[in-house]
């Protein structure tokens, strides 16, 4: 950034990277025409440094998610949307650039931020529903993500920025974080992959005993944090009349998971919320079964045997279950069809 440019959010970001870099020149990407001017990339740039600890990698940094030139947010603690996204990507000695894959992927993150208002914070995850890289073979399908290690959170003229790191994970670490929870799964990874770095190369770490045995024990100990679950395919139609019953429908991809959520949470004492569009299904522990329709969607009350029951029998494959708590309760799992960006289906549960 130039004098002219008054720029001291943009500057306190070169900052934090310089106290860890010096004065390596990064590699830095500019948008053409980011957002502010008119254009569809929402960051200003994204850059780029080599570091070598614990293995060669590249830093990416973005600019654009905090205020980088005036204060335009309104909340006078944060910049922005409050923080900026960090990725390590493991390095081969030939690379003389950064993958262009990830500096896409970056900017395809904040159009979601930009138009949802959603952020992403420490402890947070994504399903990509498919490589990180588009069309390639790695077993990395989903984010999650954790403060950056080196850099934290800084102070900047317009208030507070973290740098939230994304980490690729395959499909069942994934899982994992949502049986247990995202910071946990990624500390036991960080005992095979330090300082989070993606290797698209990688192996999912629950093939290791060690690991594996870690975040079993994990969940096992503490239950889930997930108290909300995001759910594609969700519908509740009530029976009417009198019976307080009706039909859940849930999608196949999903069954498995809400599965294995149900004794991580219920077990433990906590709920567990179906979100899909405005319908929330609850499901809670009562020693007596019952089903509470509500304006926003429905409770189901189950006592230990019917979470015991309804985690067995959901399974991905379409078809119909009941309980035999709830008999007025028909549970249909309905097929899920994967598409990739053009809208084909390129895969199909259930």
């Amino acid at each position: 950034m130039s004098e002219e440019e008054q720029a001291p959010g943009w500057d306190a970001i070169d900052e934090a990277m310089a106290r860890i870099y010096g004065d390596q020149e990064p590699l830095h990407y500019a948008s053409p025409l980011p957002m502010m001017l008119g254009g569809n990339d929402p960051l200003n740039g994204i850059s780029a440094y080599r570091s070598e600890q614990p293995s060669p990698h590249w830093h990416l940094v973005t600019y654009g998610f905090s205020d980088l030139y005036e204060k335009e947010g309104n909340d006078p603690e944060y910049s922005g949307y409050g923080f900026e996204l960090t990725m390590r990507l493991a390095r081969q000695p030939e690379e003389d650039q950064p993958p262009a894959w990830a500096i896409n992927m970056l900017q395809n993150m904040a159009r979601y931020v930009f138009n949802s208002g959603n952020v992403f914070n420490s402890g947070d995850h994504l399903d990509a529903n498919g490589p990180i890289m588009l069309d390639s073979d790695t077993k990395l399908t989903a984010l999650a993500f954790i403060t950056d290690p080196e850099l934290g959170e800084i102070n900047t003229p317009h208030g507070k920025v973290a740098f939230v790191q994304a980490v690729g994970i395959t499909g069942d670490e994934l899982q994992a974080t949502q049986e247990w929870n995202t910071l946990g799964v990624l500390r036991v990874l960080a005992g095979t992959y330090p300082a989070y770095i993606t290797d698209l190369e990688r192996d999912s770490i629950l093939n290791l005993p060690e690991a594996a045995q870690a975040i079993a024990e994990g969940s096992a100990r503490e239950g889930s944090s997930t108290a909300f679950l995001y759910v594609d395919q969700l519908g509740w139609e009530s029976s009417g009349g009198e019976s307080d019953g009706g039909k859940l429908m849930l999608g196949a991809k999903q069954a498995a998971v809400v599965a294995k959520l149900l004794r991580a949470r219920l077990l433990h004492g906590q709920p567990l919320s179906l979100v899909s569009g405005g319908l929330q299904v609850v499901l809670d522990t009562s020693d007596t079964p019952a089903v509470e329709q509500r304006e926003s969607g429905v409770m189901f009350r189950l006592d230990r045997a019917g979470v015991e029951e309804l985690g067995a029998k959901l399974v991905p494959v379409a078809g119909q279950v009941s309980l035999s708590a709830l008999p007025q309760v028909v549970i249909e799992v309905m097929q899920t069809h994967i598409k990739d960006s053009d809208g084909n289906v390129v895969r199909t549960i259930g």
